[in-house]
């Protein structure tokens, strides 16, 4: 459904999210908040901020989703589980599975392995994505941590809002990257030009990415990225600002590139601080099988 409000002088300088929630009154304010990230609402035709002050005069056009009942089941997928406790879960998630149901996906999805593994998931999140502090691209492998009650979800996810949270990813990229390492800071935010993808924007979330090369090729570089913040695709939408953009990436990279069944890309490192016994705990996986063969592929051309 659609909706639009010209806005007041009584609601000059007032907060978008503020303004909305006035307007409707039988909505959470974190419900319209969520609205207004996922671009639902406009403001003159253009998406805003919720902490946007809105002006006299000001056109507000929004759009309320409409629900999709999930129902979600527990379905016996084999896990590769690097470690467990009773609060929380490692989890190597394989390239090509989604991490959560959506409209799109309703089974085949970590959510559904990790219901059949275990019952006891923090809440969080709400049913579709229970025990899931972050997330990784379906085609993205590596690791991720999820969290069996509340009291971890909330620890971790604090973890994560600090940087604290330790992740290093490795990725191969189109071009060759003269020096040795390098920052990315850029804001990162729904591309204007295409409402599905990701690009750096002027009003977009602050983002930076720090990597290192851990091999040149001519054509080609094989590289080790840190995140200090976790924005959608962030690495796909950094490495393609600088002009590296990754191998096999659909959405980012080149039409022409080598097959990597999606983009080469993995979650090779995760370390936290665990909420219940403040030990820090760190983890390290291999790529996977596919991103070692597209690096042989690249080794062999030279």
């Amino acid at each position: 459904m659609n909706f639009q409000h010209e806005v007041t002088e009584e609601q000059n300088k007032m907060r978008l999210d503020k303004v909305l929630s006035e307007i409707n009154p039988d909505r959470s304010r974190s419900q319209i908040q969520n609205w207004i990230s996922k671009d639902h609402v406009l403001v003159n035709g253009e998406p805003a901020k919720a902490n946007y002050k809105c002006q006299a005069g000001d056109e507000l056009k929004w759009s309320i989703p409409e629900v999709v009942e999930l129902n979600i089941q527990a379905e016996d997928i084999p896990l590769s589980i690097v470690y467990e406790d009773s609060d929380l879960l490692v989890v190597n998630k394989p390239k090509g599975m989604v991490v959560h149901p959506s409209a799109g996906h309703q089974s085949g999805t970590l959510v559904n392995a990790l219901l059949y593994h275990c019952q006891d998931l923090s809440g969080i999140n709400g049913v579709e994505r229970p025990g899931i502090v972050h997330r990784i691209d379906k085609d993205t492998s590596g690791l991720l941590v999820v969290a069996k009650n509340d009291h971890t979800h909330t620890h971790l996810s604090e973890q994560l809002s600090n940087k604290d949270i330790k992740r290093k990813y490795e990725a191969i990229v189109h071009g060759e990257i003269s020096h040795e390492s390098g920052l990315i800071d850029a804001p990162i935010g729904r591309d204007p030009k295409d409402r599905q993808k990701m690009g750096v924007v002027d009003n977009g979330k602050p983002a930076v990415t720090h990597f290192n090369v851990i091999e040149h090729f001519p054509d080609f570089t094989h590289v080790e990225c840190q995140l200090e913040t976790g924005r959608t695709h962030q690495i796909r939408v950094h490495m393609r600002y600088i002009g590296f953009p990754l191998v096999g990436d659909p959405k980012y990279g080149p039409r022409k590139t080598l097959d990597a069944d999606g983009q080469a890309l993995h979650a090779k490192l995760l370390g936290f601080e665990h909420p219940r016994t403040k030990e820090w705990l760190e983890f390290e996986v291999e790529a996977p099988a596919v991103f070692q063969k597209v690096l042989d592929t690249i080794k062999k051309m030279y």
